[in-house]
């Protein structure tokens, strides 16, 4: 049945881990950082898992061997991308071109925002299923990141994109019809230099209010 008949949204929706980066900021590979007990990428994919997005696609590149053995006894497949040095467009594009083609919607997440939590991705899977959106964006206080759940109707218009960003040409131009769920601005935090790491050490398995 195709995304956009009515009832259509409620198979699967699959989740596409970005986590092919180089870190080049921060010095050595972030996504192998401990954080509460665990490697960044572990905990990122565990969370996943927890949420509900079946398949889950893990997108590596940088120390793909590393990443792979970090994410042993999941249940995730790999997608490697080659061309991981030439920006996140092509990890993404690696994610949604292998979403199975049975699975009629997928969200595309981060590995390094430790605080995207189990819950938040329920929150977006549940608010897919009850509308016909072909979008559910995140809203951190006014700033729009991911997660981002996107209907399979809008797979073409992310492979075709150019600009480098994650999504950020799809969500604009479909903002309009999109579910918005809005989450505190202290669960954007991500990792891009030592200094967050750091922060988010000390801040341990949560954000402070």
């Amino acid at each position: 049945m195709p995304p956009s008949e009515p009832n259509s949204h409620s198979g699967p929706v699959a989740g596409i881990l970005l986590a092919a980066g180089m870190s080049s900021r921060m010095g050595s590979n972030k996504l192998l950082f401990e954080l509460n007990g665990e490697s960044v990428l572990r905990g990122a994919a565990q969370r996943a898992l927890a949420g509900g997005l079946a398949p889950l696609l893990v997108v590596v590149g940088h120390e793909a061997g590393k990443s792979r053995a970090e994410l042993a006894g999941l249940a995730c497949q790999m997608v490697v991308n080659p061309e991981y040095e030439n920006g996140i467009t092509t990890s993404l594009h690696k994610g949604i071109a292998a979403v199975p083609p049975e699975v009629g919607a997928a969200m595309v997440l981060l590995a390094d925002m430790p605080f995207v939590t189990p819950e938040m991705l329920a929150g977006l899977i549940a608010r897919y299923r009850t509308s016909q959106a072909p979008l559910v964006i995140s809203d951190y206080e006014g700033v729009t990141a991911p997660p981002m759940l996107y209907d399979r109707s809008l797979f073409g218009e992310i492979l075709a994109m150019t600009d480098g960003s994650c999504g950020k040409q799809v969500v604009k131009r479909h903002r309009h019809e999109a579910e918005i769920l809005s989450w505190p601005a202290t669960a954007l935090a991500d990792m891009d230099v030592p200094d967050d790491y750091a922060r988010l050490s000390a801040a341990g398995s949560g954000p402070s209010d």
